[in-house]
């Protein structure tokens, strides 16, 4: 492929326009078009001066891109995934892949077998802090690895859930919010094979969960919790401490906690506590903060899109990956009603 790669971004919403922004910031890629039905779309690709069309097939029966960031509604990322499979046509799909596991199986089947490139937007892995830290871990900093905490308390404010969907059952925290840290846990830690959790909205009374706790046994034998709250005035969440996002204020504190034999690591702080000497409680214990270079994932995201569509490297999240990540959500949802132990295939 010479040239710039050339992406069109489908939803021109929040995560669309960041999208956006990133292709412009990234060398070598270059914005194809904007593909969204409404007029507000429409506006916004005549006011940055990009190309619009009202659907797929409209953009790729005009000239087809060389890739596709599906940033539309959760409840059409397979039809459009398998869109572009059709067509030939990469894609980043937004997380969640799908809201169903079967037909989230299907697309990702279906992207295998025609050899089309499908990736999920679980951006964070894209951070250079989560690479070093990964990379730390898979080197034996921490020894072998134990436990795991990790904790999203954050506020939203009550204009948030004027929009119908997000006061019912799918629009809570565990599938929203807690989607992203179980990719990051699952991507750090290892695979989960099961889950136990408990919900509650006892602070609005909306159908939909605002609260949750969460045991996770990994694999390879660590035990995991995670406490989930969108109704809680706090710092500790990844949004709030990773500074991704400007949208966001930053609060300097950590919200992920991995403890091993020879030492634990906060992120994303990039703090790792061991003993100078022997390892005892009795012992002088102090932190070491390793230096990260400061870069926007989804930038970063995009680059490795391009590198994937131009088949240098293979994606850092599959499809595949996103539908693991996603089976892990389902077995929250199916053991919240009454707080059974939930068994991943």
């Amino acid at each position: 492929m010479s040239g710039p790669v050339r992406i069109a971004v489908a939803g021109a919403g929040l995560i669309g326009k960041r999208h956006i922004e990133a292709i412009t910031a990234t060398p070598v890629v270059e914005l194809h078009s904007i593909v969204d039905p409404s007029d507000a779309a429409r506006r916004y690709a005549c006011l940055i001066g990009a190309r619009w069309f009202g659907s797929l097939a409209e953009a790729f029966d005009a000239d087809k891109p060389d890739g596709i960031v599906l940033a539309t509604l959760n409840q059409v990322h397979v039809e459009n995934g398998l869109e572009c499979v059709a067509a030939g046509i990469p894609a980043l799909i937004e997380k969640p892949l799908a809201t169903d596991l079967q037909a989230g199986l299907d697309l990702v089947i279906a992207g295998e077998d025609a050899g089309v490139p499908l990736l999920v937007g679980h951006h964070r892995r894209h951070n250079p802090l989560i690479a070093s830290a990964k990379m730390q871990i898979d080197d034996g900093l921490l020894g072998t690895l134990v436990a795991v905490h990790g904790m999203f308390w954050l506020m939203k404010p009550d204009d948030y859930f004027e929009t119908g969907w997000r006061r019912q059952p799918g629009g809570g925290p565990v599938f929203l919010n807690l989607i992203h840290d179980i990719d990051l846990l699952r991507h750090l830690i290892g695979e989960i094979v099961s889950v136990q959790a408990l919900v509650s909205n006892a602070v609005r009374g909306n159908p939909v969960e605002e609260t949750a706790a969460i045991i996770l046994r990994f694999e390879n034998g660590v035990l995991g919790t995670f406490s989930l709250s969108d109704t809680i005035v706090s710092p500790w969440s990844w949004e709030l401490t990773a500074s991704e996002n400007p949208a966001y204020p930053p609060t300097g504190q950590s919200c992920y906690f991995i403890g091993g034999t020879h030492g634990s690591m906060e992120l994303p702080n990039a703090k790792v506590w061991s003993n100078p000497a022997a390892r005892s409680w009795w012992e002088p214990i102090s932190a070491t903060r390793y230096p990260v270079s400061r870069e926007d994932p989804l930038v970063r995201q995009i680059a490795q899109f391009a590198n994937v569509i131009r088949g240098k490297e293979p994606p850092l999240v599959s499809a595949r990956e996103g539908l693991k990540t996603l089976q892990v959500i389902d077995a929250v949802q199916r053991s919240a009603p009454n707080g059974q132990t939930v068994t991943l295939p």
